[in-house]
């Protein structure tokens, strides 16, 4: 039995749950198309968001703690909870998928912390090699073929894979000409990124910490609530509109992302103020 025909660590109810969650039919092949098809819906229906660290839930790097969320408490996540998520669904339905970590690139071409941001290396049952990430906000919709070092065409940009000269193997992923990370092809086990999980969920300086976002892409565009603010793109245009009330804020977690939440995350002024006075 090949690795590709056999099946993942996730018992079959898990992966209905899944699939149900994602709108998306049980693959016939673990191909590449079928990739595309998973990579495109669960970006569609599972937003990027970090409000369990303004909820002050726990967030645990374990595999079947993050199907429960995705699948069961229909929330979304951030790179370690969703592309964790995501390779074992992918791994139950016959891909071999392994994290990769790269390091974010910010503006002025400064790299991120080790273990910033995970990725995930996918090989489909033809031996096709992919790079998927569905834990990076607005990125690519689509898988991006990891050996092809043109350019790739995508419905949120031009991509490509560079590699970097005297970096051990390094590649960097551009978007638009923009490089977006950097990424280190070896492949790593998911206690790896427990260092770079923890930072961005404590450190006063991760962008994480600063601010609560979720955002979700849409057929049209895409959907984000940052803070209080609530943003719509559609073909290129976006507009925003302040959530003033918290029946408001409620209304539009339920209704956009189908997040139902028995209390409002906490903006870090917020928590502050109720740390300096409990």
């Amino acid at each position: 039995m090949t690795d590709h025909e056999k099946s993942g660590g996730l018992p079959d109810a898990a992966v209905g749950r899944y699939l149900e969650r994602i709108g998306a039919a049980r693959p016939e092949r673990a191909d590449a198309g079928a990739l595309r098809e998973l990579h495109l819906r669960h970006l569609r229906a599972v937003p990027f968001e970090n409000l369990s660290i303004h909820l002050g839930e726990e967030i645990v790097l374990d595999e079947k703690a993050l199907v429960d969320k995705v699948a069961v408490a229909r929330r979304g996540g951030f790179c370690y909870e969703l592309n964790t998520a995501f390779a074992a669904l992918l791994r139950a339905l016959g891909y071999r998928a392994e994290p990769l970590q790269a390091r974010v690139l910010g503006p002025d071409g400064r790299v991120g912390i080790p273990y910033d941001h995970m990725a995930l290396l996918v090989e489909d049952a033809d031996g096709g090699r992919w790079l998927a990430d569905v834990g990076f906000g607005d990125h690519s919709h689509l898988p991006l073929a990891f050996d092809e070092r043109g350019e790739q065409a995508d419905a949120s940009g031009v991509f490509v894979i560079r590699d970097v000269p005297g970096a051990d193997g390094d590649l960097d992923v551009v978007r638009d000409g923009t490089p977006r990370y950097r990424l280190e092809p070896r492949p790593r086990v998911l206690a790896d990124f427990e260092a770079g999980a923890w930072y961005h969920r404590t450190s006063p300086v991760s962008h994480f910490t600063r601010g609560v976002i979720c955002s979700l892409l849409t057929e049209e565009g895409r959907v984000s609530i940052g803070g209080r603010t609530l943003y719509r793109t559609v073909a290129g245009e976006r507009t925003e509109r302040e959530l003033g009330t918290d029946e408001e804020l409620r209304e539009a977690y339920r209704e956009l992302f189908g997040i139902v939440l028995d209390k409002l995350p906490a903006a870090p002024a917020a928590r502050e103020e109720g740390e300096r006075n409990p």
